[in-house]
């Protein structure tokens, strides 16, 4: 009994020894491989944070744009024109797709919960469809029938982030 037990002990040993410290055919060693991921994910890290440092700074310059622009409209007097009002909207939006996108990379990088981070997206893909069609301009098509495809796709994917959306609300889907 005591010979089968020592015979194991020996086995496990020496299989556990051979993943610990793995050799090529030539008998050099391998580099540890946990060294390695562990290096690659601070990496990562440091590079997904880099993003959001660039989302953030990306805002606030799209901002200072923004009240710069409105200044200039303000001052020539074309804030009474509808087109520089949809203007604005269309860049404030524009700021908000940034938002969401900083905070979403932001929710990656703190290692919150998936469902928190495709919840962000979908905000992020709503605020970006309402965006082109407040912009959406008929007149900008070769066709009637080109513009009418845009307008419908462009409904589509407004009604099938809404209604994930909706699900979300009532089912709880992406509570966190």
């Amino acid at each position: 009994m005591d010979s089968v037990g020592v015979d194991m002990a020996e086995e496990t040993t020496e299989v556990v020894g051979e993943a610990e410290n793995p050799q090529g055919e030539g008998g050099e060693r391998f580099p540890d491989m946990g060294r390695v991921v562990d290096a690659s994910d601070f990496l990562m890290h440091v590079v997904e944070t880099g993003g959001a440092v660039v989302f953030a700074l990306l805002f606030g310059i799209g901002l200072i744009d923004l009240v710069v622009l409105i200044v200039e409209s303000v001052r020539t007097g074309a804030i009474s024109d509808p087109a520089v009002v949809v203007t604005f909207v269309d860049r404030g939006l524009l700021l908000f797709i940034i938002a969401e996108v900083y905070q979403t990379v932001v929710a990656y990088v703190r290692g919150q919960s998936p469902r928190r981070i495709l919840r962000l997206v979908i905000f992020t893909g709503l605020i970006a469809i309402i965006r082109k069609v407040i912009v959406f301009r008929t007149e900008v098509y070769g066709s009637k029938i080109e513009a009418l495809t845009v307008a419908g796709t462009y409904a589509l994917l407004l009604l099938g982030l809404g209604a994930v959306m909706l699900i979300d609300q009532r089912a709880g889907l992406f509570e966190e």
